[in-house]
């Protein structure tokens, strides 16, 4: 897809923490070494230490990626609200040294890339046509009261600005003439990049709007309204959609080249098709040895930090004359030139070509339809999958603009909606109100329950008072209804849609070793499940362990409790178990179209989510402090989250509605 649609830069979002960050460095290598493609690299700030920013930004250089999008991130705790062990916030260091106390804004990020940097970066900030807000239920809303902010952080070194997504294009080019105003016409020639995204399906539309605070204009809803039970039409018309909007934007006279932003999930066909339509596939692939690339237009005057506003197209940069530009290739340490898959006939990478295949614009949209062998071959799936889904698939992941653990709210808003639970039967009503939709938000989940979770909230509750089952996510089982039903249909229509029922809870490592991971593995009902379990330390287990009978881990114990399974723990060693399993727990089968299986539950993606799952307790932690009278309950979320598995079960059995229940109920 990157030589068919021949984007002038891609953009790899910022995972903080853990191993979400060196996966985002990790693909944006691959965009920029093998792939050849420009990589602009999202960086967050907020709640992060300045020696993780200085990695970051060194691997960039080592890389040799040369965009950066500056970002906050998470709403900043204060000082009494950060994690055990993490900075206070006062780096008296960066602070004698450069003037700033801590990352609490984009702006510090800005600032201290270039203080540090000096112009080997291209610097990108956020912008919001419909305004920021921190909070689910933001108020007083204005892009006007950004503005301010918005030309500090171009003061202090930002070379061009990328916004927030919106559907309102009205909002969009009110912004964008806001901006080129704002103070006098400071910022008049700053490129602006808008920020669209395809619209992959009904009820990512929904979602993905309240998260971003975005509005949907009434004539946008209302065409949707009218086939949401059909995802394939609501991809038709969300192409017209975004189309509409773009073709828009295009007649709005700019001071420079116009280019868009398009947030793809990870999903392309859609993206095919607007860019076919309006007509912004280019005829040629840029030379990527080429000096004068530039991903925006470089004659503009000079700004008021003294720069002119660039990108840089593979390590090429246009802050100074172009006859200074100087390539990745040349002025970076050896390891950040490009690399291809075969190795070059010379030693020095420098000297490595490759031939770029040239597709047609009708061979693209060939492509995007899933027509001829790279159609069928391509890996991109037709259905966003969110978490449930193959790890290996391009649109695994959330699309919720966070990265590492969050809980979403500010640290006083989590307190106002959990409270100060001092016992474990204190969160076990948490998650029974949640179940019961009492209860809006967990720390695992921004939204309430969906409406077919209806169909098993009593089962859910007793999971909760019963067994003290803390669940986070589930299903119902589901026998091939129509795909247009109102609660569980997805995809064309007259198709028929089947799930397998599952459910995915926290269980104290006491009961898990001793209750049900037993129960799980005993001969009755061994056949019909598959688990994941794992956790916060990293222990992991799964049922294919159990069916091969290995061990985790370098380890070295194994147990053998009453009912005579054996029992293990540690980490797993990828290359002496069977090949992982796979579960598909929601597929669909439709006229003229292979099996779909959007939803899958595997190793990969669970191990994933265990990780960032026992973070949130963390974070859920920091929101209360240092404060006395808030240490009973710190000590509670930090024994749960050290004593605690999470555990996911799915049953295979998906036309016995009862059996998981039963299973998990009854043992």
């Amino acid at each position: 897809m990157s030589r068919a649609f021949r984007p002038l830069f891609v953009t790899v979002t910022w995972g903080a923490g853990g191993s979400t960050s060196s996966k985002s460095l990790e693909l944006a290598e691959i965009c920029q070494r093998q792939l050849g493609l420009t990589t602009c690299l999202h960086l967050t700030c907020t709640n992060m230490s300045k020696e993780v920013v200085d990695e970051a930004l060194e691997e960039c250089k080592a890389l040799g990626i040369r965009n950066i999008l500056a970002l906050r991130g998470d709403p900043p705790r204060g000082d009494e609200y950060r994690l055990e062990g993490e900075p206070n916030g006062r780096d008296e260091q960066m602070q004698e040294e450069h003037g700033v106390e801590e990352f609490v804004w984009a702006a510090d990020l800005v600032r201290y890339i270039r203080k540090m940097h000096g112009d080997y970066f291209c610097i990108g900030v956020a912008g919001y046509p419909e305004g920021h807000a921190d909070e689910s239920h933001p108020t007083n809303q204005d892009p006007r009261h950004d503005l301010p902010y918005l030309l500090e952080k171009v003061k202090l070194g930002a070379d061009f600005i990328m916004t927030q997504l919106f559907y309102d294009e009205d909002a969009y080019i009110k912004y964008e003439q806001m901006v080129r105003e704002y103070d006098g016409g400071v910022l008049k020639d700053i490129p602006i990049i808008p920020g669209l995204m395809p619209i992959q399906s009904y009820q990512i539309l929904k979602r993905t709007t309240k998260l971003s605070h975005a509005r949907l204009p009434a004539d946008i809803l209302g065409r949707l309204e009218g086939v949401k039970g059909d995802d394939d039409e609501v991809k038709r018309v969300g192409v017209d959609v975004i189309g509409e909007i773009v073709e828009r934007i295009k007649a709005v006279k700019s001071n420079g080249p116009r280019g868009f932003h398009f947030y793809t999930l990870n999903l392309e066909k859609a993206v095919g098709f607007i860019l076919e339509r309006c007509h912004l596939i280019p005829l040629s692939t840029p030379s990527i040895n080429t000096d004068d690339d530039s991903a925006i237009d470089d004659s503009h005057p000079s700004l008021p930090n003294g720069t002119e506003p660039s990108t840089l197209t593979n390590g090429t940069s246009s802050k100074q004359d172009a006859r200074r530009r100087l390539s990745s290739r040349r002025r970076s340490s050896p390891h950040n030139h490009l690399t291809i898959d075969e190795p070059p006939t010379s030693p020095s990478l420098s000297t490595a070509t490759t031939t770029h295949f040239e597709p047609s614009p009708a061979t693209t949209l060939a492509i995007s339809q899933g027509i001829g062998s790279l159609g069928r071959e391509a890996t991109w799936d037709d259905y966003p999958n969110g978490r449930f889904g193959d790890a290996r698939s391009p649109a695994f992941g959330e699309i919720d603009g966070y990265g590492g653990p969050t809980l979403h709210v500010s640290p006083s808003t989590a307190r106002q909606l959990w409270g100060l639970p001092t016992t474990k039967r204190d969160i076990s009503t948490l998650f029974r109100r949640h179940v019961m939709g009492e209860l809006d938000k967990l720390p695992w989940s921004e939204d309430g329950i969906n409406e077919e979770t209806s169909f098993i909230k009593e089962e859910l509750k007793r999971l909760i008072e019963e067994k003290g089952y803390w669940s986070i996510a589930s299903q119902p089982a589901v026998d091939g209804l129509p795909s247009a039903d109102p609660i569980f249909g997805w995809g064309p229509k007259n198709g028929f849609v089947f799930q397998k029922a599952f459910v995915e809870f926290f269980i104290s490592a006491s009961d898990w070793q001793t209750v049900l991971r037993p129960r799980l593995s005993s001969p009755d009902v061994a056949a019909d499940v598959s688990w994941y379990a794992g956790d916060s330390s990293g222990d992991f287990e799964s049922s294919s362990d159990v069916l091969v009978g290995i061990t985790t881990s370098n380890l070295v114990n194994s147990n053998t409790n009453p009912n005579g399974t054996a029992t293990w723990s540690g980490h797993s060693h990828q290359d002496t178990r069977q090949e992982q399993q796979v579960n598909a727990v929601t597929w669909g089968v439709f006229p003229s179209k292979e099996i779909l299986t959007p939803t899958i539950v595997e190793e990969v993606s669970f191990r994933a989510w265990c990780e960032e799952a026992f973070g949130i307790w963390a974070e859920w932690e920091a929101v209360y402090g240092s404060q006395q009278e808030h240490s009973r309950t710190k000590s509670l979320l930090r024994e749960c989250r050290e004593g605690y598995w999470l555990v996911n079960v799915i049953c295979h059995r998906y036309r016995e509605p009862g059996r998981l229940w039963e299973i998990l109920l009854l043992g």
